[in-house]
Formats: structure tokens, sequence, C-alpha cells
């Protein structure tokens, strides 16, 4: 007999952003029909991810859970639920409770949110132990900005830094179409968030300076060998694949595409 441990499956979930401009509904329908574990609601502009109880009704309709919650964290969410980042937080965590879900996904303070950025390391620690959710911060990737003449500068958008390692949380989500932009080596920033590491948003990235969210294995990040070692190394959390299908031409496109990368997930997923 061999002394291994039995295989654990980590569940594999779809980003309501992954359907977008599609309304949060058809993630839920596409993760359905697919095969998916489960689904990531990102909130924003979308009126149905601002409403908990409509996003209950689609869990009970698809038989599909909430994996995690992505907070409002984005430039076009700055006003959804509060104009106060605080707030727009707590009421996150207050979504994922209702909604069954382990997780919820934020981004760091950007560098104008000062005051919520001297509470943030506090107020997520706080959050975490009133509810037993574990909140995963994610990094990010720097802005560039042009300077003439085919140069350009990388700047930081967030507090202190794109690499929440700096700070210092319990729980990170690790962006592989982030590292892409970031150029950062996702297999060392992985190290570094340990056991830390909860939550993944597989895709993928050129190396382009832009958020690409390419579909697994179509770009130069080491989204198998990530995935193979997750596998290999008892990773407890989820993974979700948020990919950009804004290029599909038909639906049947689009799901093509969420197909493709739920296999690949599925494939380097499995217990080696």
């Amino acid at each position: 007999m061999s002394g291994r441990p039995p295989a654990r499956k980590i569940p594999v979930g779809l980003s309501t952003a992954s359907v977008w401009p599609q309304p949060a509904a058809s993630a839920f329908e596409s993760a359905a029909e697919l095969g998916y574990d489960g689904v990531e609601v990102m909130v924003w502009a979308d009126p149905v991810s601002q409403d908990v109880a409509a996003l209950g009704r689609l869990v009970e309709r698809s038989g599909v859970p909430v994996l995690a919650v992505h907070a409002p964290c984005l430039l076009i969410s700055q006003r959804v639920w509060s104009s106060d980042p605080v707030e727009r937080l707590r009421r996150s965590v207050r979504a994922a409770t209702e909604l069954g879900a382990p997780t919820v996904v934020l981004h760091p303070p950007f560098i104008w949110q000062r005051r919520y950025a001297e509470v943030f390391p506090a107020l997520v620690a706080e959050l975490e132990d009133q509810t037993g959710i574990a909140i995963a911060v994610e990094n990010m990737f720097p802005v560039r900005s042009g300077l003439g003449r085919g140069r350009s500068v990388a700047m930081t958008a967030f507090k202190p830094s794109i690499d929440p390692t700096d700070v210092g949380h319990r729980h990170y989500t690790l962006d592989l179409s982030h590292t892409a932009a970031a150029q950062m080596d996702a297999l060392e920033l992985a190290k570094r968030m340990g056991d830390g590491l909860t939550h993944v948003h597989l895709a993928d990235g050129s190396g382009a300076s832009k958020d690409e969210h390419m579909v697994p294995g179509r770009g130069n990040q080491p989204c198998a060998q990530l995935c193979e070692g997750l596998a290999s190394g008892g990773f407890a959390g989820q993974v979700v694949l948020e990919v950009n299908t804004r290029k599909a031409r038909s639906t049947a496109e689009r799901t093509e595409m969420l197909n493709e990368a739920l296999l690949f997930a599925r494939l380097h997923l499995e217990w080696r």
C-alpha cells in the first residue's frame, strides 16, 4: 500500500467576471452546465451581484454554491454599497456569511485611501476573528505612465505596494494575470504567501503591462506548475477561473473558452 494520504479535491469555481458583459446569472448557468464546483461573485455594477437575496435564489435555482465574494474594490465600483471602503468590506463579509461562502477576496487600499490604509491590516484581522471568513488579500500590478519616445515608468496605485506579503496577512489571493502584468515570479510569490495562500485566480498573461486574464495555458505564466504544486501540497482553498471572454463572438465560443479553462484546471489539479 502507498503511504500517500487520500486525494483532496480542490474546488474549481467560475468568477462572474468571466462572463462579463453578461450578468451574474449567466455565470451560475455556465457553471452548472459545465460542471464547475461553484462561483465567485464579483460585486460591481451588475445589480444582481449587489443583491444577496437574488444571489441566494440563483444558488437555489442552479445548485451551484458561492465559493467566494469579491469585494467591490475596482475603480468602477468605488460607490457600490457605499463610498466608504470600510463599509464595503463589512458588507462583503456579511454577504459571504449569508451566502455560505468561506472567502472574501480583497484588493489592497489605493494610495489615496490613506485612512483606510492605516486601519486596513487590523480591520481585516478583526473581521476574520469575528466571522471566521477568510479575507484573502490579492496581489496587484503597477500602472504604467508614458514619458514619450516609447518610454514609460511603472507606478503603484496601491498602499503600501502591489504585494500583500509586504504587509503580512493571514490569507492571500494569488492572481496569475496580475503576476504577468507585474512581471513577478508567481511561484516565488506563492512561496512567500505560504500557508496563507487561500484562494487562486487562475488565468494567464503574456507579460504585457495590462491585465489580460487569458485562458490558462495560452500565456507565459506557470499555471500548470502552480496547480500541480497546490495539488501535491495539500492546498485547502479554492481555485477560481477569472478569464476574459469579452471577445467571444457567440455564446458557444464563450462556453468553449470556459470549458477549456475548467479542463485545464482539473487536469493539473489532480493529486499526483
